[in-house]
């Protein structure tokens, strides 16, 4: 039944099966999970259901409750809370009413409570590129900001905010340091700072590593909420609230710019940065500044969003057009010109440095403009000059009829060139002995190699689809039919062909087959993601210097035994990943990056398998991006050169 269960749109996934003699089979206990993507829960939970009546096998049961909770949630009316309980108030505010939960503010007649919550976790690359920088005074105010922002763009008032603080060790220090980070986003913000919970998990955690999430509160009058996007209407004005730093999701790319090239926190800032370092710059989170809630015009630009003048008001944590498209409905399109906006200066190293192009730019960075509002034409000119008393604004575009495609449109013009005109005159420093990758004007084409028993393939396609990449895999070829790579790639819409060795009758034909088919494809960069074949000299020496591996150690490099039980029983205490170019004699010096990890005597070789298995899908990626972006290459003699 799984072809049925595909052909009704639904995905599968495989927990335990096996391929036996051409057929999938069971292998464990939780063996598969039906997934259906609908426009509602119910739909979602039918089709699903439906799914599973199609798969039939000896022995099967699945669950049935699945869904029913969420869906219970959903019937249940909002519950507003009228006992009088009263928090403290600060001297500026009196208390204001709460929905949903335990009754915690006494409640005043007409108001509306509205809630924000935030996370900020390891995953998240705000909490990554600070702590790689050393900067956890702003961690707490990106927090405060972000939730703050989600309440302006409702009209509301922030009231208060809350935060949980967990990490593996606490260092008390940085918590403190944090701490008074969102006391002073709050006191910017005016809202009250009630408190931060902090806890101690017990699971293994690495040192200097945290979670760390925000609950935020607002209050806004009954009938004064932002109408958001069903008021946008063609015609309209785009006013763009100014930004010198990044938020949300650019942080990404920061950090991924920061890994490839090699750059440090301590690296000489580009342009006319003055004597900063990197780590100084305003791509770090910041006080609230430009996003709306920017540190002084936060509680200045409430008036203007209750004025009446605005219909919607929208911060661009998102990107520039994510910001924007929650403006939009989908009958509206809108336009806007790049160059009536002042983009600062880091935004155009990042677009050079990030080898980025201009939709990329749009997509995942703020370009310059913290914040976007929809105003009536008429009343454009009127707003904006409100908002300049404040801050930086600008007119930066308007609404138009939409386009022929399906749903809304955002097209920012000159953006290419404004970025160019943002640039600093020089990147960095030459003289320093950092790394730097070379922005290419087109991505490298990259095949990946497979036989079943790699798992970087996924790693490989997320950091190809990542804004900025320098790679694009082109093309997955397995010598054997039916591995889970092949499905991979296909589901990313990779080309794929399957080579099978055992239909040649020498190393060599079969090399030569797979070279032609490369040749076919235009590739030049060739992955090897556990291929278990052995590459003919020929074909390595063509090859020379464009095909990078991984191998579960660090030097020398294992050729042969076994990579998790030889250190264990060598008593080394680290071992590691290497990623390196494939020679026909390998050698230390063709080491692109080493992923280095302690090797206890409490290690098994399970354990030990596992986390060098990790290690490799951190360090692939980096490896093939420092390649392809022309920062690292391999010598005349067999040992790896970098760009400095």
């Amino acid at each position: 039944g799984l072809l049925r269960a595909e052909e009704l749109g639904l995905q599968v996934f495989h927990g335990g099966t096996a391929l036996k003699d051409g057929r999938v089979v069971t292998s464990g206990g939780r063996v598969l999970s039906v997934t259906a993507v609908r426009q509602d829960l119910m739909e979602a939970l039918g089709e699903a259901n439906r799914g599973v009546a199609t798969i039939h096998f000896q022995g099967a049961t699945f669950r049935r409750d699945i869904g029913h909770r969420g869906l219970r949630l959903l019937r249940r009316p909002l519950y507003v809370s009228t006992a009088q309980m009263f928090l403290p108030a600060s001297p500026r505010c009196s208390p204001m009413p709460l929905t949903s939960g335990p009754p915690l503010l006494g409640l005043q007649k007409g108001s509306l409570l509205l809630p924000a919550l935030l996370p900020v976790s390891p995953s998240h690359h705000v909490l990554q590129v600070a702590q790689v920088c050393k900067r956890h005074d702003t961690i707490g105010q990106d927090l405060v900001a972000l939730c703050v922002n989600d309440l302006l763009a409702q009209g509301a008032e922030p009231l208060f905010f809350l935060s949980h603080l967990s990490c593996g060790k606490l260092d008390a220090e940085v918590m403190e340091t944090i701490k008074e980070g969102i006391a002073e986003a709050c006191r910017s913000a005016g809202c009250a700072f009630l408190g931060e919970e902090v806890t101690e998990v017990a699971a293994p955690c690495a040192p200097g590593l945290c979670d760390l999430a925000g609950f935020a509160v607002g209050a806004v009058e009954r009938g004064q909420r932002l109408p958001g996007l069903q008021r946008a209407r063609e015609g309209d004005a785009l006013l763009g609230l100014g930004s010198p730093g990044i938020h949300g999701r650019g942080f990404g790319v920061v950090r991924r710019i920061l890994l490839t090239s090699s750059l440090r926190c301590s690296s000489p800032a580009p342009g006319s940065c003055g004597d900063t370092t990197l780590g100084g710059l305003p791509f770090l989170p910041r006080r609230l500044r430009g996003r709306g809630c920017s540190r002084r015009a936060g509680p200045a630009l409430l008036p203007i969003l209750r004025s009446g003048h605005v219909k919607g008001f929208a911060p661009t944590a998102e990107g520039l057009l994510g910001g924007i498209s929650r403006l939009l409905a989908e009958h509206v399109s809108a336009v806007l010109d790049a160059l009536s906006w002042k983009i600062p200066e880091i935004f155009g190293w990042l677009y050079k440095e990030g080898n980025l192009s201009a939709e990329e730019m749009a997509q995942t960075l703020p370009c310059g403009i913290g914040a976007v509002l929809v105003v009536q034409k008429e009343l454009a000119q009127h707003v904006l000059q409100d908002i300049q008393r404040q801050q930086e604004a600008w007119l930066i575009g308007r609404v138009v009829a939409p386009c022929h495609t399906a749903g809304s449109h955002i097209e920012v013009e000159n953006l290419a060139e404004a970025l160019q005109l943002s640039s600093p005159q020089q990147l960095l420093d030459t003289s320093t002995a950092e790394i730097q990758p070379q922005p290419r004007k087109r991505k490298v084409k990259v095949a990946v190699l497979v036989s079943g028993a790699g798992t970087a393939l996924p790693a490989l396609i997320g950091s190809a689809r990542e804004p900025g990449s320098c790679a694009q895999l082109v093309l997955v070829i397995s010598n054997r039919p039916g591995v889970p790579e092949l499905r991979s790639a296909a589901r990313a819409g990779i080309p794929t062909r399957v080579i099978d060795h055992k239909l040649y009758g020498s190393r060599s034909e079969f090399d030569s087959t797979i070279d032609r088919v490369l040749e076919e494809f235009s590739v030049e960069l060739i992955c090897l993601s556990g291929f278990m074949r052995v590459l003919s000299s020929p074909f390595l020496r063509k090859w020379k210097g464009k095909i990078l591996n991984a191998s579960p150690s660090l030097f020398p490099l294992i050729k042969d035994g076994n990579a998790q039980q030889e250190p264990l029983e060598s008593g080394f205490k680290v071992t590691g990943c290497t990623v390196h170019f494939v020679l026909e004699e390998p050698g230390a010096g063709a080491a692109i990056r080493r992923e280095p990890l302690p090797a206890g005597p409490g290690d098994t070789e399970a354990a030990l398998g596992e986390r060098l298995q990790e290690a490799e899908l951190r360090a692939f990626p980096l490896a093939l991006q420092l390649v392809a972006s022309g920062a690292a290459w391999l010598g005349a003699h067999g040992r790896t050169c970098w760009r400095r």
